[in-house]
């Protein structure tokens, strides 16, 4: 089954506010900019900015310290960036995410690249909007505990009050602040450090931009597979962010689209594992059991294990998957025949790969990635051992 959801639905379902206040804010190079100026790589368009947090390069160097910073954890051990690793396309190489408590999450953490084309945040919730607002529930939700910081916030910002760097990094990102500690000025310094996470200027990229020799042959075969009805890859992972969910600084309105892929069946019925069966969660809609995100694919050879909860171990059990349009589980608690379930997306077709094609799949997914961004120094972690 796939889900669409528009502005409209959005307000019937709870958001809550009015369709302007849920879009997407739509402006202008200056007036988003506001002294800022984007270092797009190719292939990239300029994301969108909410008119309420302009953009800033001290207030994302401000972000990139906070993002780093395990102070705003219940124990001073974890931070954003625990879970988000530059070097893993910020993922953490878990299953299941683990809080600052050992606590673990009924699901993966998803990779920061690109997020700032985002529509929705998080697996599977279309009431979270922006970067804003998704830190909150890492920072202050206890079922289970991510950060866990729940009636300490007063006492961390006071902390950081009297950091002779963190006195420097807020004056700087919000001078016109007479208290520029709060906690709204943190969580807008950490979206905006968020939305510089672009990785693009792929060999795809490079290809499609002229340059004859940036893909191999085996990855051109595998765009050709990727793109094709046979395989049906790109209704899901298409657009230049490798998802159906993305937008610009020129995108109208926002859509988001959430997912049955069969990856379930434990009852015949389509129904997914208790506790963790996706958008039905948020809105009580039989239709959405089972309904996820599609996650972008770039650098998605670094992202492994897969699926919103980590039980997909490697991108050749992620092919074997769609090519049988369903995973079977054969025994225990969440035996079924995901092929068989009545929910499932209509994009779940089933093919069959030979050996050259499925080496083609592989180049063509390493060449929507790209390594080697990850490591530029603006996404660095900026403390080393000082913390």
């Amino acid at each position: 089954m796939r889900r669409l959801y528009t502005l409209l639905v959005l307000v019937l379902v709870g958001a809550g506010g009015c369709a302007d206040d849920l879009r997407a804010g739509v402006k202008s190079t200056d007036e988003q900019a506001r002294g800022f100026r984007w270092d797009l790589p190719l292939g990239l368009p300029e994301p969108p900015v909410p008119d309420d947090n302009p953009m800033t390069a001290a207030k994302v160097e401000l972000g990139r310290h906070l993002f780093y910073e395990s102070r705003l954890s219940v124990n001073g051990t974890t931070s954003c960036g625990s879970c988000h690793l530059p070097s893993l396309a910020f993922t953490d190489g878990r299953a299941r995410g683990e809080g600052a408590t050992g606590e673990l999450h009924p699901r993966s953490s998803m990779s920061l690249v690109n997020v700032a084309y985002n529509t929705s945040y998080t697996w599977a919730n279309p009431l979270i909007l922006d970067l804003e607002h998704q830190a909150l529930g890492p920072l202050f939700g206890t079922e289970p505990v991510e950060l866990g910081i729940e009636d300490m916030e007063d006492d961390i910002l006071d902390a950081l009050s009297v950091d002779p760097i963190y006195e420097v990094l807020f004056a700087e990102a919000f001078p016109e602040a007479d208290d520029p500690y709060t906690l709204d000025s943190l969580l807008k310094a950490v979206a905006s450090f968020q939305r510089t996470l672009l990785v693009g200027d792929s060999d795809y990229d490079r290809y499609y931009a002229g340059d004859a020799a940036a893909m191999s042959q085996a990855a051109k075969d595998g765009a050709a597979l990727f793109f094709s009805e046979r395989l049906e890859c790109y209704h899901c992972h298409g657009g230049f962010n490798f998802t159906d969910a993305a937008a610009t600084a020129d995108t109208p309105f926002v859509e988001m689209s959430f997912h049955n892929n069969a990856l379930y069946n434990v009852d015949g019925n389509g129904a997914y594992p208790t506790g963790n069966q996706g958008l039905i969660e948020v809105t009580g809609d039989p239709r959405d059991m089972g309904a996820f995100k599609a996650p972008t694919l770039r650098n998605v050879t670094l992202t492994a294990p897969y699926m919103h909860d980590g039980s997909v171990d490697d991108l050749d059990a992620v092919l074997d998957h769609y090519a049988s349009a369903g995973r079977t589980i054969a025994a225990g608690d969440h035996a079924g025949v995901g092929a068989d379930s009545p929910l499932k997306s209509r994009f779940l077709v089933g093919f069959e790969l030979t050996e050259t094609e499925r080496a083609a799949m592989h180049a063509f997914l390493g060449a929507i990635s790209n390594e080697d961004a990850l490591y530029d120094e603006r996404f660095a972690d900026p403390w080393g051992h000082i913390h």
